[in-house]
């Protein structure tokens, strides 16, 4: 595994997002967390449209960045939505290791702007769950 691999999908420098993700439950996940502007599934629904609007444009889909795109849902999703969108974060992390294993220049440039980006919003769900008391702690000694 790649530097650009291992950034995509934590586990070297910072929390996997599988481990992020773990046991995580939709009633979690739409609960709001006292002075945050944002729920746990918000963040990941945004994580989710960037990522995906980041794969079409690293793997040749698209050719630009989409017009307009609403990148913060507008209305919490559904229970039956958020298993989606779980399932969409899941495989878009999949295929962003495939495209990171061998990208071209471009795929690498929009990659490497993917992984930053979530590295940020991965740290916002890590401390969310932290918040709500359900990830394990660090340990303090």
């Amino acid at each position: 595994m790649n530097v650009l691999q291992f950034s995509l999908l934590g586990g070297a420098a910072f929390a996997s997002a599988a481990d992020l993700l773990a046991g995580l439950t939709f009633a979690e996940a739409t609960r709001p967390v006292p002075g945050v502007p944002y729920t746990l599934a918000e963040v990941l629904s945004h994580l989710s449209i960037t990522q995906r609007a980041s794969l079409d444009l690293a793997s040749g889909r698209a050719q630009a960045w989409p017009e307009n795109l609403a990148v913060w849902p507008d209305t919490p999703p559904t229970e039956a939505e958020f298993g989606a969108l779980l399932a969409e974060l899941h495989a878009g992390l999949a295929e962003a290791q495939v495209l990171a294993g061998d990208p071209s220049s471009r795929a690498r440039d929009v990659l490497t702007d993917l992984a930053v980006h979530s590295a940020y919003h991965w740290g916002q769900v890590a401390l969310l769950r932290r918040l709500q008391g359900t990830w394990p702690a660090v340990d303090q000694t």
